[in-house]
């Protein structure tokens, strides 16, 4: 009962794809392939980065993520969460583990809002691209208006939800 508790959700979709499959062939199965294509996309991203977060988990102390990224980190802290979400490689769900692993260290909540907000919009890789394609001008300028608007939002947040709110966030096993 606990495993259809768990993948309810999962379960009901998988079941909405039969029926539309019975429904309307040609949509069905053009929904089994997209499907297979991105569950061997996510095959060939998730397990490097569980590795590197394992590898992480181990090789890195707590106090040391405290220092650089936790509640008195500062300016540095924001730096360096901005600089591993733009250094990162994968899609945005690949992140999340990683703020995982940064919440279970001690990272303090703004920076790892930063983080993700780094990942998502401030890949290196994506910033050459748009230097070569778009100009210099544009890409410098969508990066600083996009870092500033990142920390920012990161701010508001973090002072919007209160320390009881955090104090659970941070308690909370997320993979159990």
């Amino acid at each position: 009962m606990k495993f259809f508790k768990r993948y309810a959700l999962f379960i009901l979709i998988i079941l909405l794809d039969v029926i539309i499959l019975f429904v309307n062939k040609q949509l069905g199965i053009k929904i089994f392939i997209n499907t297979k294509s991105n569950f061997l996309n996510m095959l060939g991203v998730i397990p490097p980065i569980f590795l590197l977060l394992g590898l992480l988990d181990i090789w890195v102390p707590r106090e040391t993520i405290i220092k650089y990224l936790g509640e008195k980190s500062g300016v540095k802290g924001v730096l360096l969460s901005i600089f591993l979400g733009s250094a990162a490689a994968g899609p945005l769900y690949g992140a999340f583990p990683v703020a995982e692993v940064m919440i279970k260290k001690g990272a303090k909540f703004s920076n790892i809002l930063v983080f993700l907000g780094a990942w998502s919009t401030l890949k290196i890789p994506m910033f050459l691209f748009e230097m070569t394609s778009l100009g210099t001008k544009f890409a410098v300028t969508r990066w600083i208006v996009d870092v500033i608007g990142i920390i920012l939002i990161a701010v508001l947040i973090d002072k919007f939800i209160n320390s009881e709110e955090k104090q659970r966030i941070y308690s909370r096993k997320l993979w159990s």
